[in-house]
């Protein structure tokens, strides 16, 4: 095997071990507020796309992050209706921890909001709305309740 042979596999073992790790945290980010799980998990499709398709298929084949990642890669952008629901749920998580950290002071709570609001406008300006696509599969909603 050549120098060169040796270097894409290692950059693919790379890839698919940062992919696993990000797709960890957006799992953990289910259950932890504050800890984002759309972003991680669209970083392990990346990364599993460059990396295994095996392992970008697999994704894509899961029942609760499949139908989020084919909506996003054919439209490249975030219907109107999950910017609104990221919206409320950023705002409620920075609420609730502006609440338990209360007493560790203004400058704590000040970076709080400009988190909220760096997200905000991250959201609101940057990602772009995505239409709903005729040619996107409809997909059912899932229930919230893990079964």
């Amino acid at each position: 095997m050549t120098i060169m042979g040796k270097g894409r596999k290692a950059r693919r073992v790379f890839f698919a071990a940062l992919g696993m790790l990000c797709l960890a945290l957006g799992i953990v980010g289910v259950f932890v507020p504050g800890l984002p799980t759309t972003e991680f998990v669209l970083a392990a499709s990346y990364l599993f796309s460059r990396s295994s398709p095996t392992l970008d298929a697999w994704l894509e084949r899961q029942r609760w992050f499949g139908p989020l990642l084919r909506q996003f890669k054919a439209t490249r952008g975030m219907p109107r209706e999950a910017k609104l629901v990221a919206l409320a749920s950023t705002w409620t998580g920075v609420g609730i921890s502006l609440y338990l950290l209360a007493a560790q002071g203004v400058g704590i709570q000040l970076m709080i909001v400009a988190l909220g609001l760096i997200g905000t406008v991250t959201i609101l300006f940057f990602g772009r709305y995505a239409a709903r696509n005729a040619n996107v599969v409809p997909v059912a909603r899932q229930p919230l309740i893990l079964s």
